[in-house]
């Protein structure tokens, strides 16, 4: 009997069997048939289409963005795939921006905290009781 398990296969993905279960239930991979009195197989191409699921959420797509991804998985997509990519990176870049401004309001209220030492009014609780930041 070829193929794999359901929990080989989740090893090999580096996922828990219950997030294939979940996938299936999504629709994002499919349940192989089940033979009588035997078990599911899983072939590698359900390998590899858990590895792309994964690794496109490493890069941030939610489910629903794997989801149009995987319907562009034959290579005729590419345009509507970096279309996709470049709205991700758009929402990263606004991410980091928004970021990198709560690093500097932090950095700005831990220095005022600093030359405030020992004083009765916390420049942190002030600022963020005022709202302003």
């Amino acid at each position: 009997m070829s193929g794999m398990t359901i929990g080989a296969l989740a090893k090999a993905a580096g996922v828990n069997i219950e997030t294939i279960r979940f996938y299936q239930r999504v629709g994002l991979i499919q349940a192989p048939e089940k033979p009588p009195r035997s078990v599911r197989r899983y072939a590698d191409g359900d390998l590899a289409r858990l590895r792309f699921i994964k690794r496109a959420q490493e890069l941030g797509f939610a489910l629903a963005e794997i989801r149009n991804l995987l319907t562009l998985e034959d290579g005729q997509g590419c345009s509507t795939a970096r279309a996709l990519a470049v709205q991700k990176l758009e929402i990263v870049e606004s991410r980091l921006a928004d970021l990198a401004r709560m690093r500097g309001a932090l950095k700005e209220l831990i220095a005022l905290c600093e030359l405030r030492r020992g004083k009765v009014a916390c420049p942190i609780i002030a600022t963020l009781a005022s709202g302003a930041t």
